[in-house]
């Protein structure tokens, strides 16, 4: 008998007690990671990470407090996680991990090591340490809702660097300065705005009018003097947007009226600019300030990061975020880094202004964070991106700024310990990249016999030894998911063959279909009224039913026989074919391994590697009363009048549909929208 200890094998949960392992980075996914690897049994695990808590980790990273604030994420989060498990021995080592003294014997002292890093540059040298030092890696990241888990051994799986990693988008200068078209051309001047402003100036990031833009000038000599043009024009000397923010004291106003009325009236004069499109539209604070309702000083309700305000709103918030970084920057003699709040409302309500001048569809402050988000269909690159903020979508070109979501952070962390106890557990072979990523919504299967506006199916089974009782029960409640069916038979009479009423039909229950004149291409109407639900069956005779059952490489088929197989959904279609026994439990019954209720023909893959996150349905009962025959159709009471009436007519589209219950224990994609 398999010894445990906890939900471990002895073995395993020895192994764990052991043996040694590195964790590289201590922030939103170090902290579930630590959490989650004292409290499954590991007990010598280092940790190193560079960085100092801020308070903008304090909604995810919950190892830390406020009281934690300017101190290291490595050792606080050692200290946090020795709470869990006090007998736990836990090094933590405030450093970068690329610091020549982490040389390879440093890594080879490690069983396993584990990434939750937050750039490119440390992953890249992370994976060639271990590559050096033949010790396996777990690679990991989360953006937003997206995230993922992947195992990298030297000689068995490609590394970190086996494929090319995608450059971060850029954008030429002029449509960023001049001629915006998209809202992430304005998140990306509103992020070069606030370093011009509050961080550090790059003569790249300018976010003034481009006189040297090639299409505001029909003649190229003219562009290029314009682009070579002198610091002096006459005797006006030019300055930089931070030294002229300066010498106005970070006005607000006077800040607003420069970027969003000046800077746009002469965007106007270019006037070749606007042959072909809209014009902006500046905007002045005064104006605005009179014609403002007094409803858009009240925020709306919900979520603040989920709000889209208008344009006044906008404008205030422009204002407010100024003035706080204003007094940052007084007060500490340096800007604010751009994931701090005050700096994500600056970009918020700059970007929004321009979006507005534009002509553009305003964004809340959670979209200009991660609307541009990468598709599902990017994810080939997906191992470039960071823990939590390493370039995942174009919205990093507004500083890099991805929302961090505290349940992606926990959900891969998990996935990071479970592929781990593969690796000590010697199944290495079975380590799988497990991606979280959001799916479209896949629209009707044409081939499900619930949701089609005329459900129908065709049914293969022998008249004269089918009993109406293994119709009822083999066929309509465990192979079609009917909880309480009723059967009528098409032969212009309306012949009723099962009842949902106690004691109607049950003498019925032991004849065979043929007793009721039921032949080849008879058609039966099969109603549940609890789910609203009518499927036509078309009744195919045959005297011998047969399927063959694939068995593993190297052995005979066999043949075996069933009471009844479906064909088809409707009579003109085909048997699908079979070629394995999962699909025959699928699309034949009649036996004790017989697949649960589905509601597509297609049986299911043994290597599905999609796992849809859904709540469980509960089957159905299988079993019900009948009654003695009867020649009229059953009539139930209506549940808002109490009164009696005939059945409710079809519905164009049933509301209830049966669970697929096929599971696969190597899923490789979570899906969780």
């Amino acid at each position: 008998m398999v010894q445990l200890v906890g939900s471990l094998r002895k073995e395993l949960a020895d192994s764990l007690s052991t043996c040694k392992v590195l964790v590289v980075g201590a922030g939103g996914i170090g902290c579930e990671l630590l959490k989650n690897l004292v409290l499954t049994g590991f007990k010598n695990i280092e940790v190193i990470d560079l960085d100092t808590i801020d308070v903008s980790n304090l909604n995810r990273q919950f190892l830390f407090q406020k009281k934690h604030v300017g101190k290291s994420k490595a050792q606080v989060a050692k200290e946090s996680a020795l709470q869990f498990c006090p007998s736990a021995n836990i090094t933590a080592y405030h450093d970068s991990i690329m610091n020549p003294d982490y040389n390879v014997e440093f890594f080879r002292k490690f069983v396993l090591v584990m990434n939750a890093l937050d750039n490119r540059a440390a992953r890249n040298h992370v994976n060639r340490m271990c590559l050096a030092a033949d010790i396996p890696l777990i690679e990991s990241g989360t953006a937003g809702y997206l995230g993922q888990v992947t195992v990298i051994k030297k000689g068995m799986t490609e590394c970190y660097e086996c494929q090319p990693k995608p450059a971060q988008k850029t954008f030429p200068g002029c449509t960023i300065r001049n001629t915006p078209s998209e809202p992430i051309h304005c998140i990306v001047w509103a992020k070069y705005l606030f370093n011009q402003l509050f961080g550090e100036e790059d003569a790249d990031q300018e976010v003034s009018p481009d006189t040297a833009d090639p299409e505001a000038s029909w003649n190229p000599e003219d562009t290029a003097a314009r682009a070579t043009a002198s610091e002096k024009d006459g005797d006006i000397k030019r300055i930089s947007t931070k030294e002229w923010a300066r010498s106005t004291g970070y006005d607000p106003v006077k800040l607003f009226n420069k970027l969003f009325k000046d800077d746009i009236m002469y965007l106007l004069t270019m006037d070749k600019l606007w042959k072909k499109r809209k014009a902006p539209t500046p905007l002045d604070w005064k104006q605005l300030e009179k014609s403002a309702h007094p409803s858009e000083e009240v925020p709306a309700s919900g979520l603040k990061d989920q709000q889209v305000l208008g344009v006044w709103g906008h404008c205030q918030l422009f204002q407010h975020s100024v003035e706080t970084l204003r007094a940052q920057l007084q007060e500490k003699g340096e800007g604010a880094e751009l994931d701090d709040p005050p700096a994500m409302d600056f970009v918020t309500a700059a970007a929004n202004l321009r979006m507005h001048i534009f002509s553009m569809n305003t964004k809340s402050r959670f979209d200009v964070k991660c609307k541009f988000a990468v598709s599902v269909g990017e994810l080939s690159w997906f191992l470039s991106l960071s823990a939590e903020a390493d370039g995942l979508c174009p919205s990093a070109m507004a500083g890099n700024i991805i929302p961090a979501i505290a349940t992606t952070n926990a959900v891969i962390a998990g996935l990071i310990v479970l592929e781990g106890l593969k690796i000590l557990s010697g199944e290495l072979e079975s380590c799988r990249t497990k991606l979280l990523v959001p799916c479209i919504l896949d629209p009707p299967s044409a081939n499900c016999y619930v949701c089609v506006s005329k459900p129908e199916v065709t049914v293969k089974l022998n008249v004269n030894k089918t009993a109406v009782l293994c119709l009822q029960d083999r066929i309509l409640k465990e192979r079609f998911g009917m909880v309480a069916p009723d059967v009528q038979i098409e032969d212009g009479k309306g012949t009723i063959l099962i009842s949902s009423e106690e004691g109607e039909t049950e003498a019925n229950n032991n004849k065979f279909l043929s007793d009721f004149g039921i032949r080849n291409g008879s058609r039966l109407q099969a109603d549940d009224f609890l789910q609203d639900y009518t499927l036509l069956i078309t009744v195919l005779h045959s005297e011998q039913l047969t399927v063959r059952v694939s068995l593993p490489a190297g052995s005979e088929e066999l043949e075996r026989d069933v009471e009844f197989e479906v064909v088809g959904e409707a009579p003109d279609k085909a048997p699908p074919p079979q070629s394995n026994q999962e699909e025959v439990n699928s699309i034949t019954n009649g036996n004790k391994d017989s697949a649960k209720p589905s509601t597509s023909l297609k049986a299911p893959s043994d290597d599905d590697d999609v796992m849809i996150v859904d709540s469980d349905e509960e089957e159905g009962a299988s079993s019900s009363s009948a009654a003695p025959a009867s020649g009229t159709k059953r009539k139930h009471p209506d549940q808002e009048t109490g009164e009696t009436s005939t059945k409710r007519a079809r519905v164009e589209q049933p509301s209830a549909a049966a669970a697929t219950n096929d599971d696969d224990d190597d899923d490789d994609i979570i899906a969780l929208d």
